[in-house]
């Protein structure tokens, strides 16, 4: 026959064990709140960062027209080029960081492979702050056919390019558009370093009213 003091024992023993039981529920709520905030918290990380990525990647424009500054630069290939000898036609400037960006150089390569430009008369420049020898480099590894134009950073600076990419001291990925009068009449910078080539046929030409 059990003792009154057994049962009394045996009654401490569980309610020790439903107090045990308790606080091991309690940590463990509070470790799923922890947990799944946490979790909240690096869903909100990573959708500020997705949201500053794409904010960051979307083009810049500028439509103010101005009188473009004239310029004369030599080419990769030894040519000289005067902007002003190119008017009565549209010139479509392109900026870059020229060697050591493959995706600067494929883009020119890209857009000279297109020949909607020459189709619509449009002149199109390459312009870099490189060597003949740096750049030539990168052109022929990775297919590019058309010279660029060497500068020593006066006409980016003329046109507002610089830091506008990785780097403060040099372009980054954006183009100008000269009219047949010699009018600046757009501006745009491509932070993704891409634009398709025909896409930007299609913008050129919807701001040349063509």
């Amino acid at each position: 026959m059990t003792s009154g003091s057994a049962t009394k024992r045996a009654k401490e023993r569980q309610e020790i064990l439903h107090q045990v039981q308790a606080k091991q529920g309690a940590v463990n709520r509070r470790r799923r709140l922890l947990v799944g905030g946490i979790w909240a918290v690096a869903l909100l990380v990573v959708a500020g960062l997705v949201t500053y990525a794409l904010l960051s990647s979307r083009p810049t424009q500028d439509t103010a027209s101005r009188i473009a500054p004239d310029f004369t630069l030599t080419d990769s290939d030894g040519a000289s080029h005067t902007l002003s000898a190119l008017r009565g036609g549209p010139v479509l400037l392109y900026f870059s960081e020229g060697a050591g960006c493959d995706a600067c150089i494929v883009q020119q390569a890209k857009i000279e492979a297109e020949p909607g430009f020459a189709a619509a008369g449009i002149t199109e420049l390459p312009i870099v702050m490189n060597t003949a020898e740096q750049i030539n480099a990168d052109r022929q590894r990775l297919g590019g056919k058309a010279a660029y134009l060497l500068d020593d950073g006066t006409v980016s600076k003329e046109y507002d390019v610089l830091g506008t990419g990785m780097h403060a001291g040099l372009p980054g990925h954006g183009f100008v558009l000269i009219d047949a009068d010699g009018n600046q009449i757009w501006k745009a910078d491509y932070p993704s370093m891409w634009i398709d080539p025909k896409d930007l046929l299609n913008l050129v030409k919807g701001k040349l009213g063509q």
